[in-house]
């Protein structure tokens, strides 16, 4: 036997031992395949990386290849066999819990590369890509302003090739993913024209300067260029359909938030959330005025907004009141005393973004700002449009607003998150929607429920039109992807169902061709509802409101499934 035969032979034995049941090595230690896991998942997404606080992806850039992809989908495969290789029985309970959480983290991955496949069918998915990947080195001073532009030069000379590939790759999307790839692109390229240039005013090295006013050009070309094919080759041929399906649907949820209740069941709770709300608004209204209907009711309430000057300042000046009622009230335990600053809605991302809460990485050490992020309405709308937009930013549903992006929503609980040191690498990495936006639409209702506003009926109208708008997201998310609503039926059920203003109706229902599951905020908030509830029931006149909360928000942020196991000991219904 020649030489190359032995080495045949030994590959042939060296596979034959691997893959027999008797002979097959022992699974790798739970702690040592979690490192290798979230390693493995930041080499191919190291913009998340830089924004998880990792700073040794800062100069690569996603392989977004079709090899790339085909390559990164068999190491996930292979993770899923090493987790459900190791035995739950050796694992602690909490490591139980979060070995069921990777494995559901790696199915929806898989989910979105194997079948739904949003990097075939979203032009956007490409620009915006690349655009976030440099806004994670810009927007933070977590190292020295040189150190970051090398690694912005580094990631924005892969950008025109990923752009080049991304172009290639999609095959007939929906027309109103292109739409909004185009609308978006604006945004995209006004990015690189003006905002990152400025954020290295201080650097003076030519050498460095000249590499960076290269690179940034070689972007912005191709970002035209893309924008180019977008609009003369792709738009007219864009003929598909944003509408997943119902075997997708039903499999999003269960790995994203495990939730595994029937999809015509789900509508139904969703309807019965919608009546319940619009029937407590019309009871609102009456408060406020019974000579009036609930839309003129509305309109008054809509009328007492801020100026798009004043809309920044008057969110930053509720935030301390908001603060301070958390604590006299006993609400939840406040970690710290470092504000969230408010901040205009970066460009690229004000298309489908009314507000929403910037927050660092978990293991972000050195810029841990948080910004809370309001989109102005765009100056260069018609004075009309702009007052229909500042409408819907009345100083009521400002505060609500203010209440679920930051006292007691997303900034207090990412708060916790940063001060829980014990928490799990999985904790601090993987989160779920039904969780995290449940969670601040949960704390509009409680917060009016513990005495906020001292009952006026404005502050209530405005977080049931909050509600409405929620209730309206989850049964339009589900009725386009699964029961062929429309676009345009979609927008009309937000305006007529919702009480919405028709621009952000449309916003609204654009964001869900995109953002199937975006039922998240009120099918969360209905889970931690039934769970403090069973909690209460459980407890006794020993339950307390700010342990509750505490005991939710130091868990980090998983499906409710596993937040009942943890409070309650079982696997009751979350709803």
């Amino acid at each position: 036997m020649g030489k190359s035969g032995w080495l045949a032979c030994l590959v042939g034995l060296a596979v034959a031992f691997k893959t027999s049941g008797a002979l097959q090595a022992a699974p790798r230690a739970y702690p040592d395949l979690v490192n290798d896991y979230f390693d493995a998942y930041f080499a191919a997404n190291p913009s998340a990386g830089t924004y998880a606080g990792f700073h040794q992806y800062d100069n690569q850039l996603e392989d977004v290849s079709l090899a790339g992809r085909t390559r990164w989908m068999a190491k996930l495969h292979g993770f899923l066999r090493d987790f459900e290789a190791i035995d739950p029985a050796t694992l602690s309970p909490s490591e139980r819990d979060d070995r069921e959480l990777v494995m559901a983290n790696i199915q929806a991955i898989l989910l979105e590369l194997e079948k739904i496949q949003m990097w075939r069918h979203n032009p956007d998915t490409y620009p915006s890509g690349a655009t976030g990947s440099i806004f994670t080195l810009v927007k933070r001073n977590f190292a020295p302003p040189a150190d970051r532009l090398r690694s912005v030069i580094a990631r924005e000379e892969r950008i025109p090739a990923a752009l080049a590939i991304g172009a290639a790759l999609i095959k007939n999307p929906p027309r109103i993913y292109t739409e909004i790839a185009l609308q978006q692109l604006a945004g995209n390229i006004g990015f690189f024209e003006t905002t990152v240039p400025e954020a290295f005013t201080s650097i003076k090295d030519p050498t460095l300067l000249a590499r960076f006013r290269r690179s940034n050009a070689k972007v912005i070309a191709a970002l035209q260029k893309y924008g180019q094919v977008l609009k003369s080759q792709l738009l007219p041929r864009s003929q598909g359909t944003f509408a997943i399906g119902p075997e997708n649907y039903r499999q999003k949820l269960l790995y994203e938030e495990m939730v595994d209740i029937p999809l015509d069941r789900l509508l139904a709770i969703g309807y019965e959330q919608l009546r319940k709300d619009q029937q407590a608004l019309i009871e609102t209204a009456k408060r406020i005025d019974p000579a009036k209907t609930p839309r003129q009711v509305q309109a008054i309430v809509e009328s007492d907004h801020p100026s798009a000057a004043q809309l920044l300042p008057s969110a930053q000046k509720q935030l301390d009141g908001l603060r301070q009622f958390l604590i006299d009230h006993q609400i939840i335990t406040v970690p710290g005393d470092v504000q969230a600053q408010v901040e205009e809605t970066p460009p690229f991302l004000r298309a489908l973004t009314f507000a929403s809460m910037d927050t660092p990485g978990p293991y972000e050490t050195k810029a841990t700002e948080a910004y809370y992020n309001i989109t102005l309405p765009d100056p260069k709308w018609p004075a009309k449009k702009q007052e229909e937009y500042l409408r819907g930013y009345n100083y009521p549903l400002l505060n609500n607003v203010s209440v679920h992006e930051v006292w007691p929503g997303h900034y207090t609980q990412f708060l916790w998150l940063k001060n829980t040191p014990d928490l799990s690498k999985v904790r601090k990495l993987i989160t779920a929607g039904s969780n995290s936006e449940g969670w601040a639409h949960y704390s509009e209702q409680m917060m009016l429920d513990e005495g906020l506003g001292n009952g006026d009926p404005k502050l209530r109208f405005a977080q049931l039109v909050d509600a409405l708008l929620r209730d309206c997201r989850y049964i339009v998310g589900i009725q386009m992807h699964t029961k062929g609503m429309s676009l345009a039926q979609g927008v009309e059920f937000f305006v007529k169902e919702g009480y919405q203003p028709r621009v952000n109706a449309e916003i609204e229902a654009r964001r869900g061709t995109a953002d199937p599951t975006y039922l998240v905020y009120t099918l969360g908030k209905l889970e931690i509802f039934k769970l403090r509830d069973d909690y209460k029931k459980k407890l006794g006149d020993q339950f307390s409101l700010r342990d509750f909360h505490d005991r939710f928000v130091k868990a980090g942020a998983p499906p409710i499934k596993l937040l009942r196991r943890e409070l309650l000991g079982d696997d009751s219904p979350t709803l």
